[in-house]
């Protein structure tokens, strides 16, 4: 059954990739720059508050750190919604998905293409169920690790090199199933400790895209099969930069 989802989840992603956006509505969108990166927040699209959808909640604190949280505006062209900003001298793309998490990738890489941004400068966030709540850290690219949402940024940018920053939300305990935990939301003492988390992990996010050198480049990551050929596995990326909320 889980094969038949995926092979099914993949022919959406193929379909809704069928038209990407012109490279020449990027000129019109964002001056000419050196510096360029975008930052994900992986999520269900009206779902705020629910701990699949915690990559969005970063994301929105991050939007405030930069002085933007009214800026955000919808983009039919990218399926979702989009902050063009700037953070010393890079120019930061913010991207909420409008989309469902297993189909993401469509999203993220619609506006790779629109706005010229190689995998390697695309950092999502995401949630993670093998770190407790109040632990988040920085995997240098690699596998999906199971998380639907980024296996669609793979499948759909064709790579694996794309640094995510984790944000842990713990495993359910007991006999609650893994889909009903994830679509739940935050009670108000995760809540407690979720703020403060994003705080933290905003800090770590802006001085990990601030770095003048990437942590990985294309040649380090997997590149996806095409026409069906064998995929070729990267080298564990298993260096991270963790923190865990005191």
């Amino acid at each position: 059954m889980a094969l038949i989802r995926r092979m099914i989840t993949k022919l959406i992603n193929r379909v809704l990739m069928s038209a990407l956006p012109s490279p020449k509505m990027a000129g019109h969108t964002i001056a000419a720059c050196n510096r360029r990166k975008m930052v994900v927040g992986l999520g269900n699209p009206g779902m705020n508050g629910s701990r699949h959808s915690v990559g969005m909640a970063v994301l929105t604190t991050l939007a405030e750190r930069l002085g933007t949280p009214d800026s955000w505006r919808s983009d039919r062209q990218v399926s979702g919604e989009v902050i063009v900003t700037h953070f010393e001298d890079i120019q930061l793309v913010l991207l909420r998905p409008k989309l469902l998490m297993n189909v993401n990738g469509v999203s993220v890489a619609k506006a790779a293409s629109k706005y010229f941004i190689s995998p390697e400068h695309i950092l999502l966030i995401h949630d993670e169920l093998d770190k407790p709540l109040g632990k988040f850290g920085i995997k240098h690219g690699g596998s999906a690790r199971g998380h639907n949402g980024v296996r669609s940024c793979v499948d759909c940018l064709q790579t694996d090199v794309m640094p995510r920053l984790r944000i842990g939300i713990g495993r359910p305990s007991g006999k609650t199933a893994v889909d009903r935990y994830v679509l739940g939301r935050f009670s108000q003492e995760e809540q407690k400790v979720l703020d403060s988390v994003m705080k933290q992990s905003v800090d770590v996010l802006l001085t990990y895209i601030t770095d003048l050198q990437p942590q990985t480049s294309p040649a380090e990551g997997r590149r996806a099969a095409r026409k069906n050929k064998a995929r070729t596995l990267s080298p564990p990326q298993d260096t991270t930069e963790e923190q865990k909320q005191s």
